[in-house]
């Protein structure tokens, strides 16, 4: 016995089973006849789509969530709920494209060796995994951080109650993150790339803003502005936790924005004039310009980490520093501000000495 529903679509019939259930079904518009079975019931979200869709003759199945299709409770199950998590919160600007890859590209890589375990996996398990990519160090360590990270959201959300990653160490040793650039290296970047190219502007911007690569593809005339008769550039950094920047533009920089042949959105434009689209393609550009100028190793975030050394040397406390880079921690600015104000103390006292009777 078939009976229209309240919902009162046109074509939608309910009929009773044998069992004493319900079954949906949908008349196709022009063919009567033709009768497709609903796989889904009124509740669903994707109701009315499966509807339609019936009325035009197409059969549609329910989309599966990527969590249901696996084992609930497992670290598979997890880093999907995570990054699912995580890409709605950069929907919201909470965090950066950028994080999402990166942390997308670690946790996938654990959920390939990994994903069938169940989420009480032990520490010993996590420093396994970290010393088999020993051969990386930097990566093994980036690593141990994902999961530490994903265990930490896991912990918060109330699906997991102990975090395997904490008190797991680093594997990679005084390496100190990227090379800081010198004064040399700085000198033979402009000397093979001249005024007037968009390599000796984005080395310019670098070290005369202490931007990170994400700011740096943002940065343009937009962000420009001017407080008593100086110009300056403010940007809010996109590093979550950030202070923001509001810095005077010295000369190198403002020549160096205007001598370029095109102008765009953004200060620093790809071989197409046009901004260039993330980070990364950024970041791989310049490297490919520091190899071309015979600079190996070299990246955007050393030329920042020399930027903050020049200030500490020049007399800036740790504070200016941190006003500079969007620091909002002091000790993050302390790293390069330590050993100067510790030799500008240690001259100062040893000064009193001079005119000691001995």
């Amino acid at each position: 016995m078939c009976a229209e529903m309240k919902l009162n679509l046109p074509g939608l019939l309910k009929e009773r089973l044998p069992s004493g259930g319900f079954r949906y079904r949908v008349r196709t518009h022009g063919n009567k006849a033709r009768r497709i079975t609903l796989t889904v019931t009124p509740d669903h979200k994707e109701f009315l789509e499966h509807y339609h869709a019936a009325r035009r003759g197409i059969s549609l199945t329910p989309e599966i969530p990527a969590e249901d299709r696996v084992i609930r409770g497992s670290i598979d199950w997890l880093v999907i709920k995570h990054l699912t998590d995580l890409e709605k919160k950069v929907q919201a600007g909470q965090y950066s494209q950028l994080t999402l890859k990166k942390r997308s590209h670690l946790l996938n890589r654990f959920r390939a060796e990994y994903g069938e375990y169940a989420l009480d996996m032990p520490a010993t398990k996590v420093v396994e995994f970290r010393d088999s990519m020993i051969s990386t160090p930097a990566s093994a360590d980036s690593m141990v951080e994902a999961i530490r990270v994903l265990y930490r959201w896991g912990c918060s959300v109330g699906y997991c109650d102990v975090n395997p990653a904490m008190g797991v160490g680093k594997i990679d040793k005084g390496k100190g993150g990227a090379l800081p650039w010198t004064a040399a290296d700085l000198k033979k970047f402009k000397k093979f790339h001249g005024k007037g190219t968009t390599p000796y502007l984005t080395l310019t911007l670098f070290m005369f803003t202490a931007c990170r690569i994400g700011d740096a593809i943002r940065l343009g005339r937009n962000h420009e502005f001017e407080r008593n008769g100086v110009r300056g550039l403010a940007w809010q950094p996109a590093k979550k936790g950030s202070a923001r920047v509001e810095i005077p533009m010295l000369p190198p920089l403002y020549k160096a924005t205007r001598a370029a042949s095109v102008v765009g959105e953004t200060y620093l434009l790809n071989h197409k004039g046009q901004p260039f689209s993330t980070p990364d393609s950024l970041g791989q550009m310049f490297r490919r310009w520091c190899r071309d100028a015979g600079l190996q190793n070299r990246s955007s975030h050393g030329i920042r980490k020399a930027a903050a050394h020049l200030l500490a040397q020049e007399g800036c406390t740790q504070y200016q520093i941190m006003s500079i880079h969007g620091h909002t921690q002091a000790q993050t600015s302390e790293i390069y501000t330590k050993g100067v104000e510790r030799w500008r103390m240690a001259s100062e006292a040893m000064q009193r000495l001079e005119g000691l009777d001995w």
